[in-house]
């Protein structure tokens, strides 16, 4: 009796732990389901082992990834012949996942990995040995995966670029060995369970970040503000020391999460706000402040705004004219994108969003926005290029003329890690910075922190050759005049040498005007700008100089009225052309000279063609030209000119003699059509160069 009694109490028993593991596994699905994956986490893990979960708590972890890769619903076990125990370990390395604890992943993806049940789940295991640093393991998970015959081409693709990113962080040229990365101050920056998303706050010794810590704004007394983001912000003190961090509190800071701030130049900032009871939705919103007061936020319209899905990370250019931000919102290239729209002058947004578009965003997921005015350059994260592992930042020159933006690179080691790193922000020399990572673990999983990034100094080394430009024969002794075309920097000149070559160093964010001058050589000049450059690098400029001919150059395309001497507008447009030339070539002395054609009396073309000459003369000292360096002469039509083919080229005849257009020559030409073409072409002004040694006066 006492035994069948036993026997009846562990049947109670089994059927009472088994209907406990459906209420735990239907409540972790309720929950995966709403991306409450911290709460999934833990009614998964009841069904494993209801101790597992006791000591799981929530961490503030702000940044969103789509993912977009685990599409599937995986979770609908009736559709796949998965085991219980399977299909549990593989929402719990989802959880994980979600919640950035790599390693708890690992452990298993591992299992799940090898199961038939879930073979993408392998693709997501490389992913997580690469996260902690295990590349090879990494390199030789991915090639099982791709060798596979996965049904994803999308999901192979990416598998592809991941394992680039695998050998991209085993190579040393990955790592740049003079940038500095330090943990902020912890008492200021890092005082919490998460702290993230420093950016400037109206000047560069004034800082606001986002950070979950005890004595945030609350509302309900059963909150615990050490797990609820807010905005703070602090300033430098004396020195490289940073006050106090102070919450902005009501109305700014809520009682939902608020973070990932940016301020424009009219005093308006712009936030991401969001709950735990709602993961799926996050949006941006906007607040006025006045005197470090804050009105009441409200939340951006539905150009920034779409309902059921994520905005988030706002950026403002410097200018206040356009707002950057990321959204996994339709119309995208896939997960989340980085996006902009334009700006009123009281802040409001105008028009529709536009899409960076490639080669910006990718199918993964691109967030986190600092566009760097000095530099026209970009600052993202991405999981969707040649990552060292999770988020990696990089950058991204704009052209301002094309209005498109470079290749992205990848910022390398020591700023980028295996983990998420984001939220980037340099100063306007790009210097100093600040970015978050969670490559160091924190209590119950990651979370961010904020790291001080002091960059390696950027070293501009230029050189080049000056060269004939129509025999590009070697110009040794050319004269290099360097100009600051900003004024700030001392004009000085360099001598290239016996083998035509010069070098220099110069600095960041500069723009120089470069002037090569030889005897006998028209000048030649380049600008070259180092305002974008964001990095160490030689830059390479030549320079070909064009010998002075002897001859007369023709100013094509001078007209004048008929019988006058009066220059017409088009005229005027070329002459300001030679006006720039002259400018370039300041040392040259010139002689402007005007041709009739053989019709005519001479002396009356004589005289026309003296005054012709004259008013070019004219035009150029009324632009500044000094007088010491012009004459003018007519020739009437004393000086035929000389055949050319259609290259401009001089025609010779039997004897290798120039064929001069004399009138004789024109009169032999059968058509009428073709002598007055000969005609025309005795018609010219032209200059030739009479002296190369005036000297400017500087003022």
């Amino acid at each position: 009796m006492k035994k069948l009694l036993f026997i009846f109490l562990c049947l109670v028993q089994f059927q009472a732990l088994s209907q406990s593991k459906i209420v735990w596994m239907t409540n972790g699905d309720e929950f995966f389901e709403k991306e409450d994956y911290y709460n999934a986490l833990i009614n998964y893990q009841l069904v494993l082992n209801d101790t597992a979960a006791i000591n799981e708590k929530v961490i503030p972890y702000e940044i969103q990834i789509t993912n977009q890769k685990l599409a599937k619903k995986l979770k609908e076990i009736d559709s796949k012949s998965v085991s219980l125990s399977d299909y549990v370990s593989h929402q719990i390395a989802v959880c994980h996942l979600k919640t950035f604890d790599y390693k708890k992943a690992e452990e298993f993806l591992k299992q799940t990995s090898e199961s038939s049940g879930y073979p993408d789940d392998r693709f997501y295991y490389a992913n997580v040995l690469k996260n902690n640093k295990k590349y090879d393991e990494a390199i030789e998970q991915f090639e099982a995966f791709i060798r596979s015959g996965n049904e994803s081409d999308t999901l192979v693709r990416t598998a592809e670029l991941l394992m680039k990113g695998c050998y991209y962080a085993k190579n040393e040229g990955s790592i740049k060995l003079d940038v500095d990365v330090t943990l902020a101050d912890t008492s200021v920056f890092n005082n919490g369970t998460a702290s993230f998303a420093a950016s400037y706050f109206g000047n560069e010794d004034r800082l606001m970040f986002t950070s979950a810590r005890e004595n945030g704004v609350i509302l309900d007394i059963e909150q615990k503000s050490e797990y609820l983001c807010d905005i703070y912000w602090t300033e430098r003190k004396s020195g490289e020391e940073w006050g106090p961090a102070k919450n902005f509190g009501r109305p700014l800071n809520s009682a939902q999460h608020d973070g990932a701030s940016a301020v424009n130049n009219t005093n308006v900032i712009y936030y991401t706000r969001w709950s735990d009871e709602n993961q799926k939705n996050k949006s941006i919103y906007l607040a006025r402040m006045q005197n470090f007061k804050f009105f009441e936020a409200y939340k951006l319209g539905p150009q920034v705004n779409v309902e059921g899905y994520k905005s988030q990370q706002p950026f403002v250019s410097m200018d206040g004219k356009t707002l950057f931000f990321s959204s996994d919102r339709p119309g995208g290239n896939g997960g989340f994108d980085i996006w902009k729209i334009a700006l009123d002058s009281l802040g409001q947004v105008v028009g529709e969003p536009k899409n960076l578009g490639y080669p910006i965003n990718t199918e993964s997921d691109e967030v986190t926005p600092f566009y760097h005015e000095a530099s026209s350059t970009l600052f993202f994260s991405s999981n969707g290029f040649n990552t060292i592992g999770g988020l990696d930042i990089f950058k991204s020159s704009f052209d301002t003329e094309s209005e498109s933006y470079g290749q992205p690179e990848n910022l390398g080691l020591p700023i980028n890690s295996s983990y998420d790193d984001a939220y980037l922000v340099w100063d306007s020399k790009l210097k100093y910075g600040y970015f978050s990572s969670d490559r160091e673990p924190c209590e119950n999983g990651h979370c961010y922190d904020i790291y001080e990034v002091n960059n390696a100094p950027i070293r501009i080394h230029l050189e080049g050759i000056a060269y004939d430009a129509l025999t590009e024969k070697i110009l040794p002794e050319t004269s290099l005049t360097f100009k600051d075309v900003d004024g700030i920097m001392e004009s000085f000149t360099l001598t290239t040498d016996s083998k035509g070559y010069y070098e220099k160093t110069l600095k960041s964010g500069q723009e120089i005007f470069i002037k090569a001058q030889k005897k006998k050589y028209f000048a030649d000049a380049e600008v070259v700008n180092t305002k974008k450059i964001t990095e160490s690098t030689n830059l390479i400029q030549d320079f070909y100089l064009n010998p002075i001919p002897q001859d007369d150059i023709e100013i094509e395309g001078i007209e004048y009225d008929f019988d006058s001497d009066k220059l017409r507008p088009a005229s005027m447009e070329i002459l300001d052309r030679l006006f720039d030339f002259l400018e370039l070539n300041q040392n040259l002395v010139v002689e402007i000279n005007s041709h009739t054609d053989c019709r005519g009396s001479d002396t009356y073309n004589q005289k026309l063609s003296a005054r012709r000459a004259k008013s070019c003369v004219d035009y150029l000292l009324s632009k500044g030209v000094p007088k010491d360096r012009l004459t003018s002469k007519g020739y009437g039509e004393s000086e035929p000119n000389f055949l050319k083919d259609k290259d401009k080229q001089a025609v010779l005849d039997d004897e290798g003699n120039r064929i001069l257009l004399t009138e004789s020559y024109i009169n032999s030409i059968e058509s009428k059509d073709e002598q007055e073409i000969l005609h025309q072409y005795n018609r010219r002004t032209s200059f030739k160069v009479v002296g190369e040694d005036f000297q400017v006066i500087s003022k």
